[in-house]
């Protein structure tokens, strides 16, 4: 019963934030129905297109979604439930809603462009091209993390030098195979829809029982291979993905898999109700499990950093600014896409910490391979022991979900990076690499960009998980800090309020920069301690990179740091 009103109180608090909150910023900012956005006025047919609510709802959500609302509340459940449920509900409301909302409202006023240029406008060039830097860095590792997590799902052990269709597939083989079916499916759906201009509903109908036919030839046929060649494939998808017209992968893609996470939380809250009243699985996580905890980790600021994306994620403002606010189609649909999409992630964030109560006791003696692994299997045994047909076809479909999400999230990734990386080469007056010359027109090229972006995301995502996931956590929520600070500076400098940002901003700024100081200590000690104090295949170079990785983005943000104090103070005066 204690799963129960824990869902059901988020899930008011969560819609009260929405509805009178949210309001609240429409009115304070100015958000004007009327007003033509970037994805009318600058209708290209690749990236800006505008795309029907619903559509661009699914694409927003199921970018800015991923593995994280679900990896990073069952690593903090460690501190207890009470502290996650607070951070996820607080954190949404307040400070990722307020951050996603208003990157992309910023976004939409200058003319679909990133956060970079949100900070021009206030901070000046030097401190764009700082940001931008800062982002591509930010953006590295997110490519790195999610390629890890991606290939963690489609290969097992046993597909080691295997290749090709097996029959009677584990987890991981059906898993690989509905994966990249289900992108030609979204391809199908993007020609049947924008070429053919079948109406949403029935394309939508038609999707879905795809993906239903899909599924169940997935659980008896799956696909194998070895890690390193999942590695390569990824690598050249999100590659491809990141190039093409929206409207062939990306917006398909990502409308069709929001149906996945829908269902996939319509599953969770049913068994959360049969548990409640069947008593099949027990929620075991203690309230709170003190400041301290007995290896000696704060809750101060590693709760804040590990939850990440259930209450607050840089690497949506660049998904606001990157692609969403380049086709949303009218400004009313701002609160819905930017402010909505974060709080159901928050109550995705819910889930995910009622899931791992359910198997508490066996996620934390490391009866799970990935916490992953410990939703799946968390959401399953309310519906059937372990073992059962039914809690195999689950735990099977929600590893599916995941996966397919931290799939979308590496596709909107990269086009970001894509965006960005010309970004830094282009002057002001030059629209696209063709308009550059010289070395900055080669640096500028979508090719150039998105190749080095993939090759080094790739190389970083053989590394383990627990080495890139602790520092892409501080580096993402530092970026959720100085996207706040953008918005608002510019906020203050067009005469609106901007108030609301100042807490949620500095707080922010705190946490993630005590946190990566603390990992340039630790990687400093591991690094004079030499290789021979290092775990079996665990490399010496990866704490190189973490230690550099991490003192170069707490520079950089202290800069940026300097340069928003210094606009904030500009305005007052």
């Amino acid at each position: 019963m204690t799963a129960l009103l824990i869902i059901l109180v988020a899930i008011v608090l969560l819609v009260i934030g929405y509805v009178f909150y949210g309001k609240w910023l429409c009115e304070q900012w100015g958000v004007d129905p009327t007003r033509k956005t970037p994805a009318i006025t600058m209708e290209d047919g690749v990236d800006y297109v505008a795309a029907k609510p619903a559509v661009l709802m699914g694409h927003h959500f199921s970018s800015i979604a991923g593995a994280g609302p679900i990896n990073g509340p069952i690593q903090a459940s460690i501190f207890g439930w009470v502290p996650v449920f607070l951070w996820c509900i607080i954190g949404g409301i307040f400070f990722g809603g307020l951050q996603d909302f208003g990157s992309l409202f910023a976004s939409i006023r200058h003319d679909g462009k990133s956060v970079g240029e949100i900070i021009k406008d206030t901070m000046g060039d030097r401190a764009k091209k700082l940001f931008i830097i800062f982002a591509l860095l930010v953006l590295i590792l997110v490519i790195a993390s999610f390629v890890n997590v991606v290939a963690g799902t489609f290969f097992t052990a046993p597909d080691a030098g295997q290749f090709g269709f097996v029959s009677s597939p584990n987890g991981n083989q059906t898993t690989a195979f509905i994966s990249v079916g289900f992108i030609l499916l979204a391809v199908v759906y993007g020609f049947v829809t924008n070429k053919f201009k079948v109406d949403v509903l029935p394309a939508t109908i038609g999707g879905i029982i795809a993906i239903v036919v899909l599924i169940a030839a997935g659980l008896n046929v799956g696909f194998a291979m070895g890690r390193t060649a999942w590695i390569v494939f990824i690598a050249a998808y999100i590659a491809i993905a990141s190039l093409v017209p929206v409207w062939i992968l990306l917006q398909p893609r990502d409308y069709l898999s929001s149906y996945l996470l829908y269902a996939m939380m319509a599953v969770a809250v049913l068994g959360i109700v049969i548990c409640a009243f069947t008593g099949s699985a027990t929620f075991t996580i203690p309230a709170f499990n003190g400041f301290v905890l007995e290896n000696g980790t704060f809750m101060f600021p590693t709760l804040f950093i590990t939850v990440a994306c259930g209450a607050c994620s840089g690497f949506h403002s660049l998904i606001a600014t990157g692609t969403s606010s380049k086709q949303i189609s009218s400004e009313k649909d701002a609160k819905l896409i930017g402010y909505g999409s974060m709080l159901i992630e928050s109550a995705l964030g819910i889930v995910s910490l009622i899931a791992v109560g359910m198997v508490f006791d066996t996620f934390t003696s490391g009866g799970f391979g990935s916490p992953s692994a410990a939703f799946a299997g968390g959401i399953a045994i309310m519906f059937g022991a372990e073992g059962s047909t039914v809690y195999s076809t689950i735990y099977a479909l929600l590893v599916l979900a995941v996966s397919v999400f931290a799939l979308t999230s590496l596709d909107s990734a990269t086009r970001l990076s894509r965006f960005m990386f010309a970004e830094l080469f282009l002057k002001e007056d030059e629209a696209t690499y063709s308009d550059a010359s010289g070395i900055r027109a080669i640096l500028a090229h979508p090719l150039v960009g998105t190749g080095i972006m993939v090759i080094i995301g790739a190389v970083l995502g053989g590394l383990k998980l627990s080495a890139i996931w602790a520092l892409f956590g501080a580096a993402n929520q530092l970026l959720a800090g100085l996207a706040l600070l953008a918005v608002c500076a510019w906020l203050g400098s067009v005469g609106k309020n901007n108030k609301m940002f100042y807490i949620p901003m500095v707080f922010m700024l705190a946490a993630t920069l005590t946190q990566l100081i603390l990992t340039v200590i630790k990687q400093a000690k591991v690094i004079a301690a030499g290789a021979a104090a290092l775990a079996e295949g665990d490399p010496m170079w990866g704490h190189y990179f973490q230690f550099l990785f991490a003192a170069a983005m707490a520079v950089l943000a202290i800069i940026l740091v300097v340069e928003g104090v210094q606009a904030l103070s500009k305005q007052k005066k």
